[in-house]
C-alpha cells in the first residue's frame, strides 16, 4: 500500500490563485479526491501535467484536470498534479510524478508526446493517457495507425474538425461583413484541425447558400500563428490584424490565446463575434459572454475521466479513443446570448448538417481520417 497522503483543497478556482502550482523542480502539488478530504480510500493515484498553457486555461488544461479530478472522486483517492511553465519543464515533471508514485499519468496535450513516449517507456509498468497524440509515428502528429508506439500508452484523440464544421457553418451565416478569420497558437495538427474544419464548414454554406464568405489567417496550409499558448502581446496583434481585415466572426485556436482576442474587440471598438474551443466559454469565462457566438467543444472532461476510472479499476483499454460527432466527444456550445441573432433557420440546419457528417454524406477531412 502507498503511504497515505494529506488532502488539501482541489479544483480549478485553487489553480486559479495558488502560488503552489508546480514549476520545474519544485515538488508536485496533491488534491483532494473522492474521500472528502480526509484519507484516500483507494491506494491508487492518478497524476496529471499540463502543457504551457496551465491548469487555469479555461479552455484545454482545465478540461483534462476536471476530468482526472472527477475521476478521483469516483475512485475515492487524491490527485497529484504538475503545471507547466514552459516545454522544457515537460521530462523533468514527468520524472517528478513518476518518482511521486504515480499509477497512471495524463499528460495533456500534443507537446508532450515526445516526452510522454520516452517516459513511457522507461517506465514499462506505468500507465499513461496521452491527450492529443497517438503516440504512433514521430513526432509531427501526422500519422495515425490506430495504435500507440508504447503499449502503456492511452491515446485520447478528437476529430474536432466536424464540431469545427458546424461552427463554421453558423459563422458563415451570422457574418454581415462576408469575412471570418481563424488563428492559431502553433501549427500543430491538433490545432489547425480546428481551422481545417472551420474553414470546410465556411466553404459548405458557400457552396449551399451561394453566399460569398471568405476566411482569413488560414489557408489549408499556412496562416496566422502567434507562436506559443500565452495571453499575450503577439495574441493580441495578431487578432487585431485579422480584425482589420474586416473579420466579424473570430476563431483563435490555443488555450488562453483568446484573451488576446478578447482585448484585440474591445480596442477594436467594432461588432466581433468569438468562437471559443474546447470549452463552453460562456460557462468558463464570464468575460466572453457578450462577445462568444459558440464554442467548438472537445469533450476531454469526459474521455479523461473515463480512461483515468478505468485505470483505477485495473481495466484500461489502451486502444486509442476518437471523440466524434457519433460518440459525442466533440460538439458545439449553445449561442446562449446570441440566440436572438441568429437566422431562426441555423438551428435546423446544423442538425441536418451533423446527421450528414454523422452518416458520412457529408464529408469532412482531418489528419485523422485522411
Amino acid at each position: 500500500m502507498k503511504k497515505m497522503r494529506k488532502a488539501v483543497v482541489g479544483g480549478i478556482a485553487l489553480l486559479a490563485t495558488s502560488t503552489a502550482l508546480v514549476a520545474c523542480g519544485e515538488a508536485p502539488e496533491e488534491s483532494g479526491g473522492g474521500s472528502g478530504g480526509g484519507e484516500a480510500a483507494s491506494d491508487f493515484l492518478p497524476c496529471i501535467v499540463s502543457d504551457a498553457g496551465g491548469f487555469d486555461d479555461k479552455s484545454f488544461n482545465q478540461l483534462s484536470y476536471e476530468g482526472v479530478e472527477a475521476a478521483a472522486e469516483d475512485l475515492g483517492t487524491e490527485v497529484t498534479e504538475v503545471e507547466s511553465n514552459s516545454e522544457n519543464d515537460y521530462g523533468p515533471n514527468l520524472e517528478s510524478l513518476v518518482s511521486e508514485g504515480c499509477d497512471a499519468i495524463v499528460t495533456v496535450g500534443f507537446a508532450l508526446a515526445a516526452a510522454t513516449k520516452e517516459s513511457a517507456a522507461a517506465n514499462p509498468d506505468l500507465e499513461y493517457i496521452l491527450i492529443d497524440d497517438a503516440a504512433d509515428g514521430g513526432d509531427d502528429g501526422e500519422t495515425f495507425d490506430g495504435q500507440a508506439d508504447q503499449p502503456n500508452i492511452k491515446p485520447l484523440l478528437y476529430d474536432t474538425a466536424q464540431a469545427a464544421f458546424l461552427a463554421g457553418y453558423a459563422a458563415a451565416d451570422f457574418t454581415k461583413t462576408g469575412v471570418v478569420g481563424t488563428y492559431g497558437g502553433l501549427p500543430f495538427p491538433t490545432v489547425t484541425i480546428f481551422m481545417d474544419g472551420f474553414k470546410q464548414g465556411v466553404e459548405y454554406y458557400a457552396q449551399e447558400k451561394g453566399k460569398d464568405v471568405s476566411v482569413v489567417g488560414w489557408d489549408g496550409q499556412d496562416g496566422s500563428f502567434t507562436g506559443g499558448f500565452e495571453a499575450n502581446q503577439t495574441a493580441t496583434q495578431t487578432a487585431a490584424q485579422l480584425i482589420d481585415q474586416d473579420v466579424d466572426v473570430l476563431l483563435p485556436v490555443g488555450g488562453p490565446i483568446y484573451q488576446g482576442a478578447l482585448t484585440a474587440i474591445e480596442d477594436s471598438g467594432k461588432d466581433v463575434a468569438l468562437i471559443g474551443v474546447d470549452a463552453d466559454f460562456y460557462e468558463t469565462d464570464p468575460n466572453t459572454q457578450d462577445v462568444v457566438l459558440t464554442s467548438i467543444l472537445k469533450k476531454m472532461d469526459v474521455s479523461t475521466q473515463e480512461a483515468v476510472t478505468q485505470a483505477g479499476e485495473g481495466d484500461l483499454d489502451f486502444t486509442p479513443y476518437v471523440g466524434t460527432l457519433e460518440n459525442e466527444g466533440v460538439d458545439i456550445a449553445p449561442f446562449h446570448n446570441f440566440e436572438d441573432q441568429v437566422s431562426e433557420s441555423l438551428p435546423g440546419e446544423l442538425e441536418e448538417i451533423k446527421a450528414g457528417i454523422i452518416d458520412g454524406s457529408i464529408a469532412v477531412t482531418s489528419y485523422l481520417n485522411q
